[in-house]
């Protein structure tokens, strides 16, 4: 016995894409997937019976070689006319509520895809992150999702015109054999539907745009982005804005879906009165005997529209594959922070913080830093060539990176890495190429500080220099930050960032390069002006400028020399740092 042949790579990867799009619904969106197949079954059975019921009306009082009562030959026109135009009132109003069903399914599905993958991203350690382009990210948290989505809709399409398919043949095949004889009259109507509100369709079409672009906007330069918001402590605030924006994006395309069902169900509404009007007239006057064939040929007409739209259907189940492949990479990514146990967070009472021992990697080869004191109120400079390690050593100390040693003291309590990261958890972290995404000046001031008054942004904004700037704005506060009137230059950005650190008033600021933007003379301004503002914050700055180090308390230098050292005012410490 020859044994079957193994099935194609194709079909294979369909299979598994759709039992990995299955497992990504949650119980109740099968339930709703199931009593939206039943909704279609439902509509095609309907329309169905509204076609086979055409043949009593065009051939009144004929015997029928099929059917039973609801088809009696018997019954008058008008009576005919009126069981008639129910069963088309039936099949539109059962087809319009399984599109609205599959509408909501779509929206919601779309809505959770990004709400999952962006919570993902926000928890994912930076490391596992390395790799990834902002591009990419970009892509699987705006377009990427939008293919899946377009699959799902899809697979839906192609759901309803399997059933819509098989009823419709297996009511032709009853009625008349000879299918081929009949032609698709009625193909010009699914033209006709694309026009159906066709304005809303085009404000909602511009509001979706307008939405993916912002969803863009939040996505750009994920990685670095994600330092600033976690030192922040706005993980609640970002998930809360991106999944806004998500349930807008899901209400647009939900609202898009609705208004094609909508404007289908006008045209089968007027098809299924202007029909029953037709046959009502040409019996009267004239009559017609041809209802056997007209019935099979509205049956097989109906099927016209899905052949056209099944091919695109497949093809953007095909370009879903991959995307949906890419949006499930990033969903295996682990979480990076867990919460730390009551009984294990440790009182601070405003100590130096001592690292008597540190080791990371990269570089490949890793560092290792020893006898560190970090205290509160004063300047730690960090330079050293570019690619040697000093941003590595900066996400170590703001927690965001495990490293492969941590020994140090806070007074003379031992804290592992866990409650260094609890403790350096109101942090704010500031990275050279973070852009503010918010609209206005007042709007990225207050994601920082919500409760602050605009007294204290001024206050704010005038130690970081700002003030003038502002000042020749007639907008103030409210100006806006991405306006080709308004823009405020790459150093000015970064002044306003600065000032967010001052008005957060963290336990440790860690500034990498966010003062590349501005001169010598004013980046030590500003940073003397954070070193005033901020007593009680521990201040670490990556720079490449020498002149920094007239206002740091120590300087942390990292080369490839066996032995670095630190190097302090008065030579109050000294830190080795070796590869």
């Amino acid at each position: 016995m020859t044994p079957p042949d193994p099935p194609s790579p194709s079909r294979e990867r369909s299979r598994d894409l759709l039992r990995s799009l299955l497992r990504t619904l949650t119980a109740a969106e099968r339930m709703e997937t199931a009593a939206y197949v039943a909704l279609s079954l439902g509509a095609a059975l309907a329309g169905s019976v509204a076609a086979v019921l055409l043949v009593p009306l065009v051939q009144p009082r004929h015997a029928l070689a099929f059917g039973g009562a609801l088809f009696d030959a018997r019954r008058g026109v008008d009576a005919q006319a009126a069981i008639f135009a129910a069963a088309m009132t039936s099949f539109a109003l059962l087809r319009w509520q399984a599109a609205r069903l599959g509408a909501r399914l779509v929206g919601r599905y779309g809505m959770s895809l990004r709400r999952r993958v962006h919570a993902r991203l926000i928890e994912a350690p930076l490391t596992s992150l390395a790799d990834a382009t902002s591009a990419e990210i970009a892509n699987v948290l705006t377009h990427n999702v939008e293919l899946i989505v377009q699959g799902f809709s899809a697979l839906q399409q192609l759901l309803v015109a399997g059933v819509t398919a098989a009823v419709s043949l297996a009511f032709a095949f009853w009625v008349s054999p000879p299918l081929m004889l009949a032609a698709p009259l009625f193909a010009a109507l699914g033209l006709l539907a694309a026009r159906a509100c066709g304005r809303e369709q085009s404000r909602v079409s511009r509001q979706y745009v307008v939405d993916m672009t912002q969803l863009f906007w939040h996505s750009e330069d994920f990685p670095r982005r994600l330092r600033h918001v976690r030192s922040f402590e706005k993980e609640a605030i970002e998930k809360a804005s991106y999944s806004a924006i998500s349930a807008r994006l899901g209400h647009g395309y939900r609202r898009q879906l609705e208004l094609v069902a909508s404007g289908r169900l006008l045209l089968e509404l007027l098809a299924a009165a202007g029909i029953a009007a037709m046959f009502v007239l040409a019996h009267r006057w004239r009559g017609i005997d041809q209802g056997s064939l007209v019935a099979v040929c509205l049956l097989l007409g109906r099927l016209l529209p899905y052949l056209v739209s099944t091919r695109q259907s497949f093809q953007q189940l095909r370009s879903a594959a991959p995307a949906f492949a890419l949006w499930q990479r990033y969903m295996r990514l682990d979480a990076d922070r867990s919460p730390i146990a009551p009984s294990r967070r440790m009182a601070y009472r405003g100590d130096a913080l001592h690292v008597e021992r540190m080791r990371w990697t990269p570089p490949s080869s890793g560092l290792t830093v020893t006898d560190l004191t970090l205290a509160p109120g004063e300047l730690t400079l960090v330079c050293g060539d570019s690619g040697i390690g000093k941003s590595s050593l900066v996400d170590v100390l703001a927690g965001m990176t495990r490293p492969e040693t941590f020994i140090a003291r806070v007074g003379g309590t031992p804290i592992g890495f866990d409650e260094y990261r609890e403790l350096v958890r109101r942090g704010a972290y500031v990275g050279q190429s973070v852009r503010p995404w918010q609209h206005s000046v007042r709007e990225c001031l207050r994601w920082a500080a919500p409760d602050a008054t605009d007294e204290a942004l001024r206050s704010a904004l005038r130690d970081v220099g700002l003030d003038r700037r502002l000042a020749d704005s007639q907008q103030g506060l409210d100006t806006a930050l991405h306006s080709a009137s308004s823009r405020l230059s790459g150093g000015e950005l970064q002044r306003l960032l600065l000032a967010q650190v001052i008005l957060r008033q963290p336990f440790l600021a860690l500034l990498d390069e966010a003062t590349s933007a501005l001169d010598a003379a004013s980046e030590n301004a500003v940073l003397c002006a954070l070193k005033r503002r901020l007593p009680q914050t521990i201040l670490i700055v990556v720079s490449h400028r020498p002149g920094v180090s007239a206002i740091a308390d120590q300087c942390l230098t990292i080369s490839g020399d066996p032995v670095t050292t630190v190097a302090a005012k008065a030579l109050l410490r000294s830190t080795a740092l070796q590869p």
